[in-house]
């Protein structure tokens, strides 16, 4: 558990820690890949020591001893490869990534509070094995530290071998003190800027926090810095520029020999500058609040419409008014798109946990698959993103799993023995984003499929679809650890269903197979369009509609799959047959005998008309869904407010014409 006093640096750290974790991982699959082309990777050898020298820092500073160990012999067999210009062994990779996992198991037990486990005692060894200068190498002098007890007790067996090779390396070790203040906060100068500052001139070996008793500045907490350095105590003061405290703790015994291999220069300090971003972390809850202040202002705006539109009929003069809303509007649009700009995140970061998902099920299914990911330049909304991953890690795992095939029916089949797992992602207007996701496996039987499901056989890739997203289906005979249970194309669908998006798919016996999912970039404030309906008013997000078109009876025939339930009948829409559905019958609200309008949608690649009473108008609307289970209908998104105070529906029309098989839209099976 975090003391009390550090509990406002936990968020900061794990934020941090995570982002260097995804850092480290990356590049390890990089250098995993190099090795394998019988290349070295040093760059990439480099990146993941800086990243894992600043996650056993920061995990020092708030006292996760744990990672800290971890962190530490990980580096050390990344300090001796790189000095040497050795590649890493193809195994030392696989230790490393392990690594790296047990750190992030660790930061999230941190993180929820609970106890974190002591560092697996057989992964250390493992590691050391690799490493030539590891912990039997290093020096076993006495070492005399000249700080107080309760410092030098914070110091682990890591830090200690540490300061006894910087100290053998001719470096000094130095002790900082700063104490934080409101005065220095307003300044920029925090514990993270001091800490940045320090890691450019010197190597820090722990931070320290040290509670205080009736300090000058409030604060109640100070922090000590250990380092390593060999810049003199004036240097250290001016590269922070700040009231610090400096005190040597130890001199090297005797002047450094020539030929000590230096450490690797990782970053020159100009390099680091260059490297500085305008960024800060923001608490997505802020981010959401942010959004929910949005929403009540274009709530305040149509209700400023209907006082408007009022003071009209009584015979008032609004023009000014009108001009003042019409301003408004402007502002909340830019406004809204500030906001949802800053909610934005790069689909790259949706997919980076892709290829290490892949290289867990390659070893547990025995393929030989390689990944290759396309995520441009494009982003999504986060709550997108969130709700997209679980989706997005079924597929891949029917991929490797269900359709690419082992190497020996590879070998036969006269393919490439190692199987190819694309994903590609685009920005499909200002309001879509496709995923693809593509295989050269063994493409969907549908006759194999039709027959484990006791159904007919799919005519059509659309119709092969829905019988994969059945409920329960599972091609396989028994459940194992990685697919089986007839679960994962069902959430797929309920997934892209519930973002209001659309899921498609092609597939060819013998070639592969391509699963397309097209969701709205965000959520929550949508364009949409209001309409009568048997005299209720709805609302349809206007990405999810096609066209709207006069419905013309003269042009319309009756279908054989009408029922009391269901209204159906055809019409032709440039050369194509489409459905037309009666939305009142559909949802009950009884039959309308005045429906001159048509909604038209897209069901995977059919389209399906829903006819209404009247168009009321476009605009922006908040959508609230709906959480309640008990309430959650197919065909309803969300609710939203027109400014009158009342419930409006928000519909998803294509999860309600998904909902419909092919019998009941009259469509051939």
């Amino acid at each position: 558990m975090p003391a009390p006093h550090l509990a406002e640096f936990v968020s900061a750290y794990v934020a941090e820690a995570e982002e260097h974790l995804v850092v480290a991982n990356t590049h390890l699959l990089a250098i995993e890949v190099a090795l394998r082309a019988g290349e070295a990777n040093l760059r990439g050898v480099r990146e993941v020591f800086r990243s894992l020298h600043t996650v056993k820092g920061l995990s020092a500073m708030v006292g996760v001893e744990p990672i800290v160990v971890l962190a530490h012999r990980m580096e050390a067999l990344l300090r001796s490869a790189d000095r040497s210009q050795a590649r890493l062994p193809l195994a030392a990779v696989d230790v490393l990534l392990r690594g790296v996992q047990a750190i992030e198991s660790r930061v999230r037990a941190f993180r929820d509070g609970r106890s974190v486990e002591l560092a697996p005692s057989a992964l250390l060894r493992e590691i050391d094995a690799f490493d030539p200068e590891g912990p039997s190498s290093l020096l076993p002098t006495e070492l005399t530290l000249d700080l107080p007890p309760e410092l030098t007790s914070k110091l682990g067996k890591a830090e200690l071998d540490q300061l006894r090779q910087g100290l053998s390396g001719g470096k000094t070790a130095w002790c900082v003190s700063f104490e934080p203040s409101a005065e220095k906060a307003e300044r920029g100068v925090t514990i993270k800027h001091v800490r940045e500052a320090l890691e450019r001139l010197t190597d820090i070996v722990k931070v320290v926090p040290v509670s205080l008793q009736g300090s000058v500045s409030g604060a109640g907490l100070a922090f000590a810095i250990i380092l390593l350095s060999s810049a003199g105590k004036g240097e250290i003061v001016a590269a922070v520029d700040a009231q610090l405290s400096v005190s040597e703790v130890a001199s090297p015994p005797t002047p450094p020999t020539d030929d000590l291999p230096p450490a690797p220069a990782y970053e020159t300090e100009q390099e680091f500058e260059g490297q500085q971003q305008g960024f800060v972390r923001v608490n997505v809850k802020r981010l959401d609040d942010s959004v929910e202040r949005l929403s009540a202002l274009i709530v305040n705006r149509f209700r400023m419409s209907r006082a408007i539109a009022k003071l009209t009929g009584l015979g008032v003069d609004t023009r000014e008014l009108l001009q003042i809303q019409s301003e408004q509007g402007r502002q909340l649009r830019d406004l809204r798109a500030a906001v949802f700009r800053v909610r934005m995140v790069p689909t790259a970061d949706l997919l980076e946990r892709i290829p290490l998902l892949v290289r867990g099920l390659r070893r547990t299914v025995d393929r030989l698959v390689q990944v290759q990911i396309d995520a441009g330049t494009t982003e999504v909304d986060k709550a997108v993103a969130e709700r997209l991953f679980p989706a997005l890690v079924h597929l891949v795992r029917n991929a490797v799993d269900h359709a690419i095939e082992s190497p020996e029916e590879r070998a036969r089949r006269g393919k490439p023995l190692e199987g190819l797992l694309k994903i590609s992602c685009a920005a499909r207007s200002d309001t879509w984003l496709e995923l693809l996701i593509e295989d050269d496996g063994r493409g969907i039987d549908g006759a194999a499929v039709a027959k484990k499901a006791q159904r007919e056989v799919p005519t059509s890739e659309a119709a092969l679809l829905d019988l994969l997203c059945a409920p329960g289906l599972t091609t396989r005979d028994t459940a194992t650890t990685t697919s089986g249970r007839g679960m994962g194309m069902e959430i797929v669908k309920r997934t892209v269903d519930q973002l209001g998006g659309d899921l498609s798919l092609r597939t060819e016996l013998g070639v592969g197979s391509v699963f397309i999912l097209r969701v709205p970039l965000s959520l929550s404030i949508v364009d949409g369009f209001s309409f009568e309906c048997a005299e209720q008013r709805f609302v349809v997000p206007v990405s999810t509609i096609d066209e709207i078109i006069e419905v013309e009876e003269a042009a319309l025939v009756r279908s054989p799959a009408a029922s009391d339930r269901l209204t159906v009948s055809m019409l032709k829409r440039r050369g194509q047959v489409v459905p037309l559905l009666s939305l009142a019958g559909l949802l009950g609200l009884g039959r309308s005998s005045t429906d001159r309008k048509a909604l038209v949608v897209r069901r995977g690649a059919e389209a399906i008309a829903f006819s209404v009473d009247r168009m009321l108008g476009q605009q922006e609307v908040v959508v609230r869904p709906l959480e309640d289970d008990l309430v959650r209908v197919r065909g309803v998104a969300g609710a939203t407010d027109l400014g009158d105070g009342k419930p409006t529906l928000v519909l998803d029309l294509a999860g309600l014409g998904s909902a419909l098989n092919r019998r009941e839209l009259g469509l051939p099976q």
